[in-house]
């Protein structure tokens, strides 16, 4: 059984990428990816990511601001991102959220904006793609409010390091769930205990590269080739073979970013 991959989650638009980005399609390819979902964080990013995606057939876009950023958003950012968002080869909005870790932009601002993306997603009938670093009450705060008045939410919550009763909720709204190579981490126990949870129709995979290279080539660049690594990390986690780890993650990933 051939393995088949989705990347839901990286940064190609990276300048780590720039001069060598044929080659790391070529290795994606080489490991069985069929698609890489290029995610922008700015205006710059967002633009990149949809020049990325109108270049190369297996790149899709997702164009949003996210919330370490926002702050710095200049007049017109988000009324650029909207008409980004209508284009066609973008597949998502995001990515989105709220984080607690960095302190760059306040946290009224974040959720100002995590508001925002929640409605131009529903609006366009397109997913979302969730940022939460350390801020499990607060994401889940405004994700319920958006459940209770519109319903069901379409979306990921991306490179997922949320408790237990986080994931439950936003499973119960409606949300897949993505992990990262960090559960391929020594000290990830908490992660691949949520991985084993995680109905196999909601379950994601991703590399978020350039960063949280997966275990074995942890503290270099990432690029999606990688992400068969986090493959593997979640079978072992859900005590499964990777080859239907990756065909049920890419029929996932398909069905949600269609």
């Amino acid at each position: 059984m051939a393995l088949t991959l989705v990347d839901t989650h990286c940064h190609l638009d990276d300048h780590r990428f720039q001069h060598d980005l044929p080659a790391v399609l070529q290795r994606a390819t080489d490991a069985g990816l069929v698609r890489i979902v290029c995610i922008g964080t700015d205006l710059a990013s967002s633009r990149a990511s949809l020049e990325l995606a109108r270049a190369h057939e297996m790149i899709s876009a997702v164009v949003g601001l996210h919330p370490n950023h926002v702050a710095e958003a200049a007049p017109g950012d988000w009324d650029a991102i909207v008409a980004l968002a209508n284009l066609p080869g973008v597949v998502g909005i995001g990515e989105s959220g709220l984080d607690r870790h960095w302190d760059k932009t306040p946290f009224a601002i974040q959720e100002e904006y995590f508001a925002r993306h929640l409605e131009l997603a529903r609006t366009l009938a397109k997913p979302i793609v969730i940022h939460n670093r350390e801020a499990d009450a607060e994401t889940v705060r405004l994700l319920r409010d958006e459940f209770e008045r519109h319903g069901p939410i379409r979306g990921v919550l991306h490179s997922c390091a949320a408790d237990a009763p986080t994931v439950e909720s936003c499973l119960a709204m409606g949300l897949h769930i993505s992990f990262s190579g960090m559960i391929t981490y020594k000290n990830a126990n908490a992660i691949r205990a949520i991985a084993a949870m995680v109905p196999d129709d909601r379950l994601l995979i991703e590399t978020d590269a350039p960063y949280l290279s997966p275990v074995p080539v942890r503290g270099q660049r990432n690029e999606p080739a990688y992400v068969a690594h986090t493959a593997a990390g979640v079978a072992t986690a859900r005590n499964d073979s990777v080859e239907r780890i990756g065909e049920i993650t890419t029929r996932n990933a398909i069905d949600l970013f269609r």
